[in-house]
């Protein structure tokens, strides 16, 4: 399984959306350089607000491009970083990964995903409406989280748009992903 970088952002500022970069640079068990969630431990308010101390499971924000144009379908505008991801890939089941699987990007970059992005009330802030096309339910009364995964820097590297992502899967048996 393989797919490509489409897009690449950070911010240093606590903001919702964050601005386009020609790169990101990777670091190994901190996040993406410069970027308000990089840290050893939660960065995310609420988080911090729980325990300070946990480990930040959420270093690198990855989304799915195939979800834009999902949204876009119901009348939403919604463009690379504007959900506060730091990666949008292209050619990739993110939410199909199991835990642990690992993403090779460009030439030195590795991610290990941790889980699912718990999309909150802020993405009705951005857009009203547009929570509801990424948080819903299956068939059997299931919450489905489509606001892409969560990740770890294990390895790390710059990241630009039009790297290639190649997908490892963990050995034995999968754990599918959970809100982390």
């Amino acid at each position: 399984m393989s797919g490509i970088v489409t897009a690449v952002s950070s911010n240093g500022a606590y903001s919702f959306t964050k601005p386009n970069r020609d790169s990101i640079t990777l670091l190994a068990g901190l996040g993406a350089e410069g970027d308000v969630h990089a840290g050893v431990t939660v960065k995310h308010r609420s988080r911090v607000a729980q325990d300070p101390t946990r480990p930040n499971l959420r270093q690198v924000h990855l989304i799915h491009e195939e979800l834009f144009a999902e949204v876009s379908a119901e009348g939403f505008k919604v463009a690379p970083g504007d959900l506060g991801e730091n990666i949008t890939t292209r050619g990739i089941d993110l939410l199909g990964l199991p835990v642990g699987a690992l993403l090779r990007i460009g030439d030195d970059a590795v991610l290990e995903v941790t889980g699912l992005r718990n999309p909150c009330l802020q993405i009705d802030n951005f857009q009203d409406g547009l929570l509801k096309q990424v948080v819903g339910r299956d068939e059997t009364g299931n919450i489905v989280r489509k606001a892409g995964i969560m990740s770890i820097v294990k390895e790390g590297g710059p990241v630009r748009p039009g790297d290639t992502i190649a997908v490892e899967l963990p050995s034995g048996p999968h754990r599918p992903l959970e809100r982390v």
